[in-house]
């Protein structure tokens, strides 16, 4: 136990999918496991467990932002024993190419947050996500016919930016696809300790173009990327 989980060592499977927002850990929960038991409430950052296809798998919200995150992970990794870790999300457009409800695999995280940057001295570190797990994303999301894209996502702790879609240029002319606010921390620390990291968001709302899905739409979205992150989690 933790000043922020309350699970009992065992509680976890070695792997788990990380919501910011805990009903939608809630939602993952009731809607794709089975006998998916309540193991985590500290803080109202639910965290459950259960089966997919008869395997054992978790899911625990770590909040909004790379600070919240960087505590669950740090803390599945190194007193729960968790090796796969999964993000998945959503995120705002910064490529006309990416359309609403298009899948982003995050294979490498830019940031503006000093929680990476600080840790490296001199060095320019560059978070990246696990190989396998991008592998294993991008040949399921082809074989499925879904619409996704690889490539650099933007990990940013500003979400009303004072510059607008200004702000992003330089990053936007780099073929940054989309911007959210985890990734990179979560591939650091999976780095530093070790383990699988990914991440997988939908993009709900172009910066772009200003379009945006619906509520209906949002549902469907994320219940295909979720049960993507769900059939890579469990090969893991």
């Amino acid at each position: 136990m933790t000043p922020h989980n309350h699970a009992k060592l065992g509680d976890y499977a070695e792997a788990v999918l990380l919501p910011g927002d805990p009903l939608r850990a809630k939602w993952i929960a009731e809607t794709f496991l089975e006998d998916a038991q309540l193991v985590n409430s500290v803080r109202n950052c639910l965290g459950y467990t259960g089966t997919y296809k008869g395997k054992k798998i978790s899911v625990q919200a770590t909040g909004m932002g790379q600070p919240s995150l960087s505590i669950y992970v740090h803390e599945l990794i190194n007193v729960y024993g968790l090796k796969t870790l999964i993000r998945v999300g959503t995120c705002g457009g910064l490529n006309a190419e990416v359309k609403v409800r298009d899948l982003i695999l995050a294979q490498a995280a830019s940031t503006d947050s000093t929680i990476v940057r600080d840790h490296f001295g001199g060095y320019n570190y560059a978070p990246i996500a696990d190989f396998g797990l991008l592998a294993s994303a991008a040949n399921k999301a082809q074989a499925q016919g879904m619409r996704y894209h690889a490539g650099n996502m933007l990990s940013s702790d500003i979400f009303y930016h004072a510059d607008g879609l200004a702000a992003y240029g330089t990053l936007m002319a780099h073929g940054v696809l989309g911007v959210e606010m985890e990734a990179a921390a979560l591939y650091t620390l999976a780095a530093r300790f070790g383990v699988k990291g990914l991440t997988i968001c939908t993009m709900t709302d172009c910066l772009i173009t200003r379009q945006e899905i619906s509520a209906e739409e949002r549902q469907s979205s994320l219940s295909e990327m979720v049960t993507l992150a769900l059939d890579v989690a469990i090969e893991a």
